[in-house]
């Protein structure tokens, strides 16, 4: 699997760091891509990296994301107005995982202000080793919600 990271100022020390883990918990099970905030300037705002990473999925060059600012909630606010993102802020494994397995959930955004280094390498785990579950329901749901996507991304607003 080929995950893309990004973070805003706030959360690239903590990205780095959680890179470093993952590299290490998964050897070369994953592709782990880099696309930046390295903390170096305080104008690097979690809309230009949500959307750096949404476009990676967008553009198949990853088929999962993890994307890290202060909370974790703008990161998430910014990456969701994207086609085909489907991301939340997650501090907790059932979280984590629940969102994939039921939601097809393709982006985990963590907050480096709030959650620890170890429980976010566990989420990171959690939300990278889960599959969509395609159950009917969940299928219906996720179509229901594709359905919005599509209304809203072609209203004006």
């Amino acid at each position: 699997m080929r995950v893309a990271f990004a973070a805003d100022h706030a959360g690239a020390a903590f990205k780095a760091e959680l890179l470093e883990r993952l590299r290490a918990a998964l050897g070369v099970a994953h592709e782990l891509i880099d696309l930046g905030g390295d903390g170096s300037d305080p104008l690097d705002d979690y809309p230009d990296f949500a959307r750096a990473l949404g476009l990676a999925l967008q553009e198949g060059r990853a088929d999962r994301g993890i994307l890290i600012c202060g909370s974790g909630v703008g990161a998430s606010i910014a990456a969701n107005k994207m086609r085909g993102i489907r991301a939340a802020i997650c501090h907790d494994t059932y979280s984590a995982h629940q969102g994939v397995e039921h939601d097809d959930m393709n982006v985990l955004t963590l907050g480096s202000r709030v959650i620890g280094i170890e429980p976010a390498l566990e989420c990171s785990l959690a939300f990278l080793g889960a599959v969509f579950s395609g159950e009917p329901r969940h299928q219906r749901r996720l179509g229901k919600v594709l359905a919005i996507e599509a209304a809203s991304m072609g209203a004006k607003g």
